[in-house]
């Protein structure tokens, strides 16, 4: 522990200047400004004795996995953290509201970068870290994977540091496969047909299951269409009617509609994972980070046959999403940025990532990664899965707008309507496409 707090006595003067340059940005300026701690100072020194900041969490088990370390970091630095938890959409709720009025605290918070990032970012509420990240001594910002940056960067600005990845996979029935001589798929035209072959309704077992409702579809569709080449948009324009973008829908709502268990138009990430863990699916494609649903044998039938593959392949091969679903951001009106960045610094450093992961949170270091310890705390065979996508993976799992709701509706339809047996869906696209088109034009205003 003491070996990575050492680093901030002995660059006090960077962090500091660092603070001092972003907040020249039109930031709020720091109510104290820590001093430059003596040269000659020890590892002991506490370069920000007496400040307090507060963290707004999620309750998420990255959250319960950080809070008994806060004691440590405490002692090492001097800084007293006042921690705050809460549920998803009251953390939106409760952050909106503080920032609006334009609120100092809190100093750092939790956030969902693809949900609400860019609009939080937009409004000036987000303090850039580029700086910080850059110029951390033994920080190694160039360790976090490229994806997981990505989802946390807008308009070319870092607004926030990965603490939480996540990688659509696909999830399987090893017995089936087996019993019935069939590959684990590789490309979706493998998908297509071993999920045809295990298909028998009149026995309950279903070929294909994935979310089907209108918003939640669409991150999990999203996989689909990279891997047929496809995009949400290109660059300021709208392209969910493109060829490839046809095709990705078709295939995904078509494995729906012809080879999925009933309800499934009304199935988001639970109901799916609740029938998948009955035994009654062969297939099903979802987030990595659920896969506890499916192999804990207390809400599993199937749990000891759950097998683990990177998401098949399309024409411009497997491109799964491999975002950061939360992240770490600071209070652009914050009066302690020095202590603030101290605390981010600390929690997505190299060792505070192994400890927090060891608990099961899929952190975004690649080092940790290649430690065998650190990846105890997901099963052996999902961990190949996981790097592998997370090399390949694409930044976003919705379009990346500030209206993410209108937009995920926009999209989702061309699938449910395909669904409920619209077969030619490329008007459906097309007034998809010029919604999404609005949304985005409508954004540029805000």
């Amino acid at each position: 522990m003491k070996k990575s707090l050492k680093q901030w006595v002995g660059v006090g003067t960077t962090v500091i200047m660092a603070a001092t340059v972003v907040a020249g940005c039109g930031s709020t300026p720091e109510k104290t400004q820590q001093p430059t701690p003596a040269a000659g100072a020890t590892a002991n020194a506490k370069p920000f004795a007496g400040k307090t900041i507060s963290l707004v969490a999620a309750n998420h088990p990255w959250a319960d996995a950080i809070k008994p370390l806060l004691p440590d970091f405490e002692k090492e630095t001097g800084i007293k953290v006042n921690v705050e938890s809460f549920f998803e959409d009251q953390l939106t709720q409760k952050l909106t509201v503080q920032f609006t009025s334009g609120s100092a605290t809190p100093d750092v918070f939790m956030y969902r970068p693809l949900q609400e990032g860019k609009l939080f970012y937009k409004n000036g509420w987000v303090q850039p870290l580029d700086d910080y990240a850059q110029k951390a001594k033994d920080y190694d910002f160039a360790d976090f994977a490229k994806s997981a940056v990505g989802s946390t960067t807008v308009d070319a600005k870092l607004a926030g540091i990965p603490i939480i990845t996540e990688q659509e996979i696909l999830y399987y029935r090893k017995d089936l496969l087996q019993k019935a001589g069939i590959a684990v798929p590789k490309t979706l035209d493998e998908l297509q047909a071993a999920v045809k072959k295990l298909h028998d309704p009149k026995n309950e077992m279903y070929g294909f299951v994935a979310r089907g409702q209108r918003s939640p579809l669409v991150t999990q569709v999203s996989s689909f269409l990279y891997s047929e080449g496809a995009d949400f948009t290109n660059g300021d324009k709208a392209s969910i009617n493109t060829p490839e973008a046809i095709k990705a829908f078709t295939t995904y709502g078509t494995l729906l509609k012809d080879y999925a268990p009933p309800g499934v138009l009304n199935m988001s990430w639970p109901q799916a994972f609740g029938i998948f863990a009955q035994g009654k699916v062969a297939f099903l494609t979802d987030a990595n980070s659920l896969y506890k649903n499916a192999t804990d044998p207390a809400k599993s039938q199937i749990a000891d046959q759950v097998g683990f593959a990177v998401m098949p392949g399309g024409k411009a091969g497997s491109k799964p999403y491999s975002i950061t679903s939360w992240g770490l951001a600071m209070n652009a009106k914050s009066g302690n940025k020095d202590a603030t960045w101290a605390f981010i610094e600390w929690a997505t450093s190299k060792d505070i990532v192994l400890k927090t992961q060891q608990k099961g949170n899929p952190g975004a270091r690649a080092s940790v990664w290649d430690k065998p310890e650190g990846t105890t705390g997901f099963p052996a065979d999902l961990v190949p899965i996981i790097k592998e996508s997370s090399k390949n993976g694409v930044d976003h799992d919705r379009p990346t707008v500030i209206s993410v709701g209108e937009a995920r509706d926009a999209v989702g339809e061309i699938v449910q309507k395909l669904m409920t047996g619209e077969t030619n869906i490329q008007p459906v696209a097309d007034k998809a496409n010029a919604a999404l088109q609005a949304i985005m034009d409508k954004d540029k205003t805000k």
